[in-house]
């Protein structure tokens, strides 16, 4: 498949997830991780997410993280939501921690594929994420929201049709583990009251 070798190497892609379009690397890449950031004209301190293409992958990957956040991920996961994790390991410190502090979270993303790309769901390496747009911008809905100038310098574009159009709800979940204390840090699609049956 195009997209493995391109999240493999050094290729940056344009892809449709559950809720925006995204723009997508291998997270171990510092040169893909820092052309995302230039493309959207990001300020590179801030994080990225890491996106898995399905809940089995990023639990076998995620192996430090407990039983109860577990849960949390099977209940949430896939679904249009980013889980702020505990990073006690330190993986992904290129998107996860640009400034190097070895304390930041993990921004876990798993989307929930619409049938026309159930397919992607097979792959099993992980990919550095963030939407398709310059910084500020509003989320790209279409793949003719996305900038031409990111459609152009991408080495993948792929066309999912018209998506939600909303970003992922962010929850921290860093507590969880010790306190089953959750919070919203973003809204999006999944609100409060299904958050609240789900987590508790």
């Amino acid at each position: 498949m195009r997209l493995r070798a391109c999240l493999a190497g050094e290729g940056v892609a344009v892809i449709p997830t559950d809720t925006v379009y995204g723009l997508a690397c291998n997270p171990a890449s510092e040169t893909a991780v820092r052309r995302i950031y230039q493309f959207k004209r990001r300020p590179p301190v801030k994080p990225s997410a890491v996106m898995f293409f399905s809940l089995e992958a990023a639990l076998a990957t995620l192996t430090e993280l407990g039983s109860r956040t577990r849960a949390a991920l099977g209940a949430l996961l896939p679904g249009p939501v980013t889980l702020l994790l505990p990073n006690p390991e330190q993986r992904f410190p290129l998107a996860c921690d640009p400034l190097g502090t070895s304390s930041a979270l993990l921004g876990l993303r798993v989307p929930a594929f619409s049938a026309p790309l159930a397919a992607l769901a097979a792959l099993r390496v992980p990919a550095a994420q963030s939407s398709a747009n310059f910084s500020g911008d509003p989320n790209p809905r279409s793949l003719q929201d996305v900038p031409v100038e990111l459609r152009e310098g991408a080495n993948l574009v792929l066309d999912g049709g018209e998506l939600h159009g909303t970003a992922s709800t962010v929850i921290d979940l860093s507590e969880y583990e010790q306190s089953g204390r959750w919070r919203v840090v973003r809204e999006g699609p999944l609100e409060q009251p299904a958050l609240e049956r789900l987590l508790g």
